[in-house]
């Protein structure tokens, strides 16, 4: 499997195709550790042709997985408490 890692910041295609808000400077609360920060402080890593995972620095819990297929997008936000814009 071919893995690439990056910081958050670079999640902001995949997560602009989802979401109408610039996502990287939402604020975000992870429910593994409590850690609330920016988006775009998150690891991304990108899995080819797998999707998208968005861990949280500090315990490296899977915050958002994202996956395209077939043109329809599949999000899993339960590594979140919240997610807030703004």
């Amino acid at each position: 499997m071919d893995e690439l890692r990056l910081d958050g910041n670079a999640a902001a295609g995949p997560l602009g195709e989802v979401f109408s808000f610039e996502v990287t400077t939402a604020e975000y609360a992870c429910r593994g550790c409590g850690r609330a920060g920016k988006l775009g402080e998150a690891m991304v890593y990108e899995v080819r042709d797998l999707g998208t995972i968005i861990r949280c620095p500090d315990c490296d819990s899977a915050l958002i997985r994202l996956a395209h297929n077939r043109g329809r997008y599949l999000v899993d936000l339960g590594g979140m408490s919240y997610l807030m814009t703004g």
